[in-house]
């Protein structure tokens, strides 16, 4: 029975729905997460009895026909760039971002990364870096004689050396943006890469049009809705149910024909 075969792919559907719900709540107090959604399209569907053709020779046109659909499939799971909620830590090397925008990271062979988390910090060397050690692009030192960090809207990044008034520029951090945020590759982390969905990146200065701010000593939250995800759990689980109920009742039929 084909009942069987279109409930089974329902149930892979929902497994599928519920394992990406798990790692939207897996990740509610992950820095900069962007929450993640299934979406699930219909498969081939098998025609019994075409429309639009003569049910006989000169006889009326068929006007609708009988196509039996032969289930679900999962077509995309899909990141939601919105913007996450800011906290505040304090910390002069956290940068947050409000608005548009992703800040640049050097991966170990010299690729470019992108990513929302902005929990910074500097290396033996003074260089900005992620918590995992990947430098921030473009380079900024911080001298280890600096007293005080600053970082603008429009992310200039200024010291304050001891012994001297006037600020010391260490340069200028930049954003990159991407005409569909949805086909950027997720890579762990916190990280994203840059595909052929996504397009090239779009480089430019906080604040400039179509480009967020920066905010110095804040985080951006996980954009995970709590509720929203328990209410969806529960409706993949009822889903689930009523497609395993959809088995169980095939085979009923099925045995009550065999046992004729």
């Amino acid at each position: 029975m084909r009942a069987l075969a279109i409930a089974a792919t329902g149930m892979n559907a929902q497994q599928t729905n519920l394992e990406v719900i798990a790692n939207n709540i897996a990740n509610i107090n992950t820095t900069g997460f962007k929450r993640a959604r299934a979406e699930f399209s219909d498969l081939l569907y098998q025609v019994e009895r075409l429309a639009g053709v003569p049910n006989q020779a000169n006889a009326s046109v068929v006007p609708e026909g009988a196509h039996i659909g032969l289930g679900v499939k999962t077509s995309a799971v899909r990141n939601l760039h919105v913007q996450g909620s800011l906290t505040s830590t304090g910390n002069k090397y956290d940068l947050a971002l409000v608005g548009a925008g992703m800040f640049q990271i050097e991966g170990p062979n010299g690729e470019t990364f992108y990513t929302r988390a902005g929990a910074f910090n500097t290396n033996a060397t003074g260089q900005l870096v992620t918590i995992d050690g990947n430098a921030v692009m473009p380079a900024i030192t911080v001298p280890t004689d600096a007293t005080e960090v600053i970082v603008n809207k429009s992310g200039q990044v200024f010291a304050r050396i001891d012994g001297q008034t006037a600020l010391q520029e260490l340069g200028q951090l930049t954003l990159a943006t991407f005409a569909n945020e949805a086909g950027l590759t997720p890579l762990g982390d916190n990280l994203f890469a840059e595909t052929e969905a996504s397009g090239p990146a779009v480089v430019g200065v906080a604040g400039d049009p179509g480009f967020g701010t920066i905010e110095q000593g804040y985080l951006e939250n996980s954009n995970v809705d709590p509720v929203k995800e328990i209410t969806d759990m529960i409706s993949a689980q009822r889903a689930y149910e009523m497609n395993s109920k959809v088995i169980k009742a095939a085979e009923e039929m099925a045995a009550t024909i065999s046992q004729r």
